[in-house]
């Protein structure tokens, strides 16, 4: 029972996180949408924002035993490839 409990609550951080890193990932793909407007300035604090607050999401359950470090960093690291190319995308305009 107790298994079968820790099981859950680490199914519901992945999920969670996910859901969070999707998020992100759909404020990006819209930035990245819209290039032809100016670089909002706004819109990137928003971005930062949300990362820094999902890197303490994601150490917060690492330290808690929920997901291990490496699929943190792998659910970070996907985002951070995304706002690398909108960043490049950004600068080739």
């Amino acid at each position: 029972m107790a298994s079968e409990m820790i099981i859950n609550h680490q199914e519901k951080a992945h999920a969670l996180l996910k859901a969070d890193a999707d998020k992100i990932l759909k404020l990006i793909k819209v930035q990245m949408d819209n290039l032809t407007m100016p670089q909002c300035p706004l819109y990137e604090e928003v971005l930062d924002t949300q990362m820094f607050g999902l890197s303490r999401e994601i150490d917060f359950a690492v330290r808690l035993g929920l997901i291990d470090e490496a699929e943190g960093k792998n659910i970070l690291g996907e985002l951070e490839r995304e706002l690398s190319a909108l960043h490049e995308a950004s600068t080739r305009k």
